[in-house]
């Protein structure tokens, strides 16, 4: 046994071919390999084919890069566990593996791995574990899986598989995890009907129709997530059967109806989310008698009537119910209306109905419409000229606008886009502080804009994009047509100021405006995260189109947002027309930013903005925009960086983060821990950017493996004491 694991080891493995008697290697959670594509990281594989009586190795957390060789089909037929998760291993998945008939546990999650699952997995009819999470593999899933008879856990979720789900998977009786989340599946909803699953994540597909009434069969299911799919239907009274789930997680689909009763059967129900569907009716009150029930999420539905006010519904960090207009009562910190006769809208509406038939009665029909019809014209001639982009946003007209700004004064102005120019505003009604995007509408292209930011922000609401209050469409005092858009004001200003700082030569604070390694690593899983929910995460995907460091706005925690969708394109299922908007060439992004691929007329894709958040990675680390001036002939920033990597690593990185690894505790051998863990971290961070950043559409990383590397690496600092 070589067990090695659990250390800071760093560099190259060496042959081991001299080790014959090897039965078990680890070498997890180290700095091993380059991190590269390097082919010789994974070299030492081939000399463990000596090892005749081989029986498992695992590598995982590491930094290995390069492909698999096919020497690892020539490992003992006694092996049975193979685990490289967490590296940056890529190519395809070599069928040679196909030869380890006795393997029983194969794990390469987090890897960049692309690529079909090839047929040949399905000759390891000993696999108990099949675990392929989080890298670029893509095509159908192979029917060959059927023959995997003992499969307990197959996971493939992350990744950009296509097709049906497997209709073979409803005959497997051994299945206790299944998660194929985060990929491009369509078609109908399909799982094991019988046996012991307990795990069943179909989360963030394509999936429609509705949930099947076999669901009622998986007796043991502990977890169940179908969101992010479009699923209608009403929810199963079978449902009742699964009364050991502790997560149920529904949202961001098309269900409807009343929340059932069946419901009530889950006793241990920890997790409720049912968010951002089409419920009606009244919250039934059994959600308040769970006893274990610690996150009810019921936002934007259409329920209605008293909130429950025992159980769940006493905490307010733990219940949402936002979305849901005419609800009423509960606990004062929902700040919910009374439920009274004159403010509650669901008893209003029954009122309503009420009067309507003694009207009808008492007056006839020809009366009656005469008095609809005139309450309908004084309705539309007392409308605001302002329009809102829903019925919860603000209604604020052009004067409000000219007097929150002090008639658009330079004093207030913030910034100048493409499109227009925004001003700080403070509303005299209520004291608060807003930014206001006012439209150049004679520059070619504004009207598209913003016409396009009002209906993508209709699709869209995350914590890592600037939230739109109200758009603005009126008349100006000297009769010219006048819009706005109207957002939350990001107080520290956009990204572009923090990395490139232009103080006045007697600006006390320009020498203050300058981001931390914490504040850098931490912005950029901020916009990661917010593309990999435009990307995967919204019924409809969204595709941005110019992201760059001036559409990163920054809150007053240093919280990165994604703001400025004037270009962005809605796919698939949008209603609104977009394709018109991108016709150009010169409005899919920025130079130096915008994907190479879009100068040759390709369409907007994930890869694009993929592709300028690979740039901006670099940039943000490095402090060099890619339109410098020292980028020259054919020299950018990506190869740049590349022809930097390894050895130069720090030699490109921003002087300022340079001194952030200093600690109370300076002995040697912790600073020579640290420097490594630092060096190495940089290092990781480059490679995740140049990753994103290749001129091949197909070969740059996915943005949801992107977040997950970088939570890995702060992780790491964070254990180096080297954010604080």
């Amino acid at each position: 046994m070589l067990q090695l694991g659990g250390n800071e080891l760093f560099g190259k493995v060496p042959s081991l071919a001299n080790l014959r008697n090897l039965e078990l290697v680890t070498l997890f959670d180290n700095y091993l390999g380059s991190g590269g594509s390097n082919v010789g990281d994974l070299s030492f594989l081939c000399s463990l084919t000596n090892a005749t009586n081989m029986v498992e190795l695992h590598m995982e957390d590491n930094r290995f890069g390069g492909m698999l060789p096919v020497c690892i089909g020539n490992f003992s037929t006694n092996f049975t566990i193979l685990q490289v998760d967490h590296n940056l291993i890529s190519g395809v998945i070599p069928r040679e593996i196909g030869n380890l008939v006795n393997l029983q546990r194969l794990h390469m999650k987090d890897n960049l791995l692309s690529g079909p699952i090839l047929s040949d997995l399905g000759n390891l009819l000993n696999l108990v574990e099949v675990i392929l999470s989080g890298n670029n593999l893509s095509g159908i899933i192979p029917s060959s899986l059927q023959n995997l008879q003992n499969l307990l856990i197959l996971n493939l979720a992350s990744n950009n598989f296509e097709g049906s789900i497997p209709t073979y998977l409803r005959k497997n009786q051994c299945l206790m995890d299944l998660d194929l989340s985060n990929n491009n599946l369509s078609g109908p909803v399909i799982f094991p009907i019988a046996g012991s699953l307990i795990y069943l994540n179909l989360s963030r597909n394509h999936l429609s129709g509705v949930l099947p009434t076999k669901i009622g069969n998986l007796k043991h299911l502990d977890k169940l997530d179908v969101s992010g799919n479009i699923l209608d239907g009403e929810i199963p009274s079978s449902l009742s059967n699964c009364d050991g789930l502790t997560v149920l997680r529904m949202q961001d689909n098309l269900f409807h109806g009343p929340i059932p009763q069946s419901i009530s059967s889950l006793k241990s129900i920890e997790e409720l989310d049912l968010s951002s569907n089409n419920f009606h009716g009244e919250i039934p009150k059994f959600l308040g008698a769970f006893q274990f029930l610690e996150k009810l999420n019921l936002s934007f539905n259409h329920l209605e009537g008293p909130l429950p006010i025992e159980g769940v519904f006493r905490n307010v960090s733990a219940t949402f119910v936002v979305g849901n207009e005419n609800l009423c009562g509960g606990v004062p910190e929902f700040k919910l209306p009374y439920c009274t006769s004159r403010n509650s809208k669901s008893r209003g509406v029954h009122k309503l109905k009420l009067i309507t038939t003694i009207v009808f009665g008492l007056l006839g029909i020809p009366l009656v419409l005469t008095f609809l019809y005139l309450c309908r014209w004084k309705k539309k001639s007392n409308e605001p000229i302002s329009s809102s982009l829903n019925d919860s946003m603000l209604n604020l007209s052009y004067g409000t606008l000219l007097k929150a700004t002090e008639g658009f004064s330079s004093t207030n102005l913030i910034g100048v886009g493409s499109f227009g120019s925004v001003y700080k505003g403070l509303l005299q009604a209520n004291e608060n502080v807003i930014a206001i995007k006012v439209l150049n509408l004679t520059q070619h292209g504004a009207l598209k804009s913003f016409k396009t930011e009002c209906e993508v922000s209709k699709h869209i609401k995350h914590r890592n994009l600037v939230k739109v209050l109200t758009a603005c469409s009126s008349i100006d005092y000297n009769g010219d047509e006048f819009k706005a858009l109207v957002y939350e004001l990001m107080v520290n200003g956009s990204l572009e100021k923090w990395l490139h700082p232009n103080p006045a030569p007697n600006d006390a604070n320009g020498h203050s405006r300058k981001l931390s390694l914490a504040q850098r690593i931490n912005i950029s899983i901020d916009v990661a995260s917010a593309l990999d929910y435009l990307h995967n995460q919204c019924q409809s995907p969204i595709i941005h189109c110019d992201l760059k460091p001036s559409n990163v706005l920054l809150d007053a925690d240093m919280v990165g947002h994604i703001g400025d969708f004037g270009l962005a394109k809605i796919v698939l299922e949008s209603t609104f027309d977009t394709t018109a908007n991108m016709s150009s060439a010169s409005l899919r992004g920025t130079v130096g930013y915008a994907a190479p691929e879009y100068a040759n007329g390709s369409e907007v894709s994930k890869e694009g903005d993929v592709y300028s958040y690979g740039i901006l990675l670099l940039e943000m680390f490095t402090g060099l925009s890619p339109t410098s001036d020292i980028f020259r002939d054919n020299l950018n920033l990506h190869n740049y960086v590349a022809e930097a990597l390894p050895q130069q690593a720090v030699g490109i990185t921003d002087p300022i983060l340079l001194h952030q690894g200093e600690s109370h505790d300076n002995s040697h051998d912790s600073l020579f821990k640290r420097n490594c863990i630092f060096q190495i971290c940089l290092e990781t961070i480059y490679r995740i950017g140049l990753a994103c950043s290749v001129e091949e559409p197909g070969g740059r990383m996915s943005i949801d493996k992107v977040a997950a590397q970088l939570h890995l690496i702060r992780k790491k600092l964070f254990a180096a004491r080297l954010l604080e």
